[in-house]
């Protein structure tokens, strides 16, 4: 890894975790600033806005500048949104979002996005391993969707409190150990997998390129 790549993700890390502290913060101790909801809101649009804009998705980019324009709107105006609704309309929306975008990948006739990304990546991409990178989305579309319901269940029959945890603190860890558990299971499965670094998917993903790759190959026992 080049340390101008490790500079940044390590910017990236310690950014997000501002941010997840900042917004709990937020969130538990002052509810009731109208600036409040710009403060949790606001970065993520603005990262929604610059990723739109460079992507060429200028309309997508416009409507969270708007959106952010608006939010400063209200708070300079004093206007009193409900805060908690706005959270639980952030947290849900972002993972039926993702699911979203992973779930449209697995329709006849397209790539579904882990074998996409997989293929970019491993030099050798067998049919096996397309048909695991298959599983893996559909699996994260369900996890996708399973954040989204246990945020809204949680929102209706918990505390606040109780939910600003699950969705602030609790949702970046169980990423990181669904991340994980897919890790070590795919290598347990797949051990034929190349050993691959998260910089080598970034790197991959940005250049839109693979590696050097020989033809997709048949399974012997297909």
């Amino acid at each position: 890894m080049s340390t101008r790549l490790a500079t940044r993700i390590t910017g990236l890390a310690l950014l997000s975790a501002a941010y997840v502290i900042g917004g709990h913060w937020l969130m538990t101790r002052a509810p009731e600033s109208p600036w409040n909801v710009v403060g949790v809101l606001a970065p993520m649009l603005a990262a929604v806005a610059i990723g739109a804009w460079r992507g060429g998705q200028h309309g997508l980019g416009s409507i969270a500048a708007l959106a952010i324009a608006a939010l400063c709107g209200q708070a300079l105006l004093g206007a009193h949104l409900s805060a908690s609704l706005l959270y639980l309309a952030q947290h849900a929306g972002i993972n039926l979002f993702l699911a979203f975008g992973f779930g449209t990948t697995l329709r006849a006739g397209h790539t579904p996005l882990i074998a996409a990304l997989a293929a970019r990546v491993h030099r050798d991409f067998t049919p096996a391993m397309a048909v695991y990178t298959r599983k893996v989305t559909w699996a994260w579309t369900f996890y996708f969707i399973a954040m989204a319901g246990l945020s809204v269940a949680l929102y209706a029959f918990a505390s606040f409190a109780t939910w600003a945890l699950f969705a602030n603190l609790l949702t970046p860890l169980a990423i990181g150990l669904m991340f994980g558990g897919e890790y070590l299971l795919r290598y347990w499965l797949h051990p034929e997998f190349e050993r691959t670094s998260i910089a080598d998917a970034i790197r991959s993903y940005r250049h839109g390129s693979r590696p050097a790759a020989a033809p997709l190959r048949r399974d012997p026992a297909a």
